[in-house]
């Protein structure tokens, strides 16, 4: 591939993101965003400064400072239309997984609590729509309903496989959501939780249905149970954590609970992503933003860069596997392989490779 320069790479990403974007914003902010998620690459944190040292320009650092303040400030970057553009990206687009949870830090006297929705592929779960909630704890069943509500409106609900999340995803209101619209979903509920069973008539904690098998038998319960008020079914076993304790991993389910083992499993994905748009990837927590509308635009734009990097990192693991540890771990994640290859690229001139880092973020 011939070698680029900075403005060329710059031009390129915003032709790509443009295309994306269909006229909806402006070339100005395309091209603006198209040097942020540059910078981000490359610096790897969110800091404004950082970010502004990286723009390939000739402005002045200062005048780039400038620019992303004012667009962070007073521009509304649409939601929706990064949803679509991450949406057209994925590697497949039926059956999805959809796994939801929260990444939530402090900062000052702020809470910052960022709801997600992700689909689940090979290891990591693709941010695709969000919430940021204007409080400390967990999400309620009106802020879950909205978030699924969304993903159907854009994508539909034929697109879903199944959603899967953790023990504080539970909810009279949101289960009975999920039945009424036959979405398939594999919950965990805590070990106590009370389930009633038609059958029997009676009351019971749900670790009593599990209590009798084998350490890690995963085994589903035959007959229908309801919780919370609502009809389904538990699969589930016993577990010893790891301070040798007993424990068990419960899971409801609308349906086919002999698929609950293998669904839940992809539900742990999602965290493999806030940690890449975190700890080993770019820093959000080291914003010092404490407005909600603020953080939501440098969430989008972490977004962004975060699918440019697994993107590049699933077509290198194809044609040269990341090596795989003693322990049975790959060396690097999918996302990191991406991300430092995209770094040396857009970071030394000499290293251009044959491979154009641009097309992954087109759709052609």
């Amino acid at each position: 591939m011939k070698k680029t320069n900075a403005v060329t790479k710059n031009s390129e990403l915003t032709s790509v993101l443009n295309t994306h974007f269909r006229g909806k914003v402006n070339l100005a902010r395309v091209k603006l965003i198209s040097h942020i998620i540059i910078a981000l690459c490359k610096v790897q944190t969110v800091t404004f400064e950082k970010l502004s040292n990286a723009f390939d320009s000739k402005t002045s650092s200062e005048s780039s400072l400038r620019r992303i303040q004012r667009f962070i400030a007073s521009y509304s970057l649409d939601s929706d239309l990064v949803a679509r553009l991450v949406f057209n990206l994925l590697p497949k687009q039926d059956k999805l997984i959809l796994s939801i949870d929260r990444t939530n830090w402090k900062f000052g006297q702020a809470n910052i609590n960022i709801f997600m929705l992700g689909i689940v592929h090979k290891g990591v779960a693709f941010p695709l729509l969000f919430t940021m909630l204007d409080k400390r704890g967990n999400s309620n069943s009106r802020e879950r309903i909205d978030l699924v509500n969304r993903f159907i409106h854009l994508f539909g609900k034929e697109a879903i496989d199944s959603i899967v999340a953790d023990r504080e995803f539970v909810g009279e209101q949101w289960l009975g959501f999920l039945n009424r619209n036959s979405i398939r979903y594999y919950i965990r509920i805590r070990n106590n939780f009370k389930v009633f069973l038609p059958h029997k008539n009676k009351e019971i904690k749900a670790s009593h249905l599990f209590n009798r098998f084998r350490v890690n038998e995963f085994v589903y319960y035959n007959k229908i149970v309801r919780i919370n008020g609502q009809l389904c079914y538990l699969s589930g076993c016993k577990l010893n954590n790891r301070k040798g304790k007993q424990d068990f991993l419960i899971i409801v389910s609308f349906n086919k609970p002999e698929k609950a083992q293998q669904d839940y499993k992809q539900r742990w994905q999602i965290e493999m992503c806030f940690k890449a748009m975190k700890s080993s990837g770019f820093d959000i927590e080291k914003t010092h933003l404490q407005d909600i509308q603020r953080i939501e635009k440098l969430v989008l734009l972490v977004m962004l860069a975060f699918v440019w990097c697994y993107k590049v990192g699933i077509y290198l693991h194809k044609i040269c596997p990341i090596q795989i540890k003693k322990h049975g771990r790959k060396a690097k994640s999918i996302f990191k392989y991406g991300l430092s290859f995209i770094a040396n690229t857009l970071l030394n001139a000499e290293n251009q490779h044959n491979t154009n880092i641009f097309k992954f973020l087109s759709c052609t």
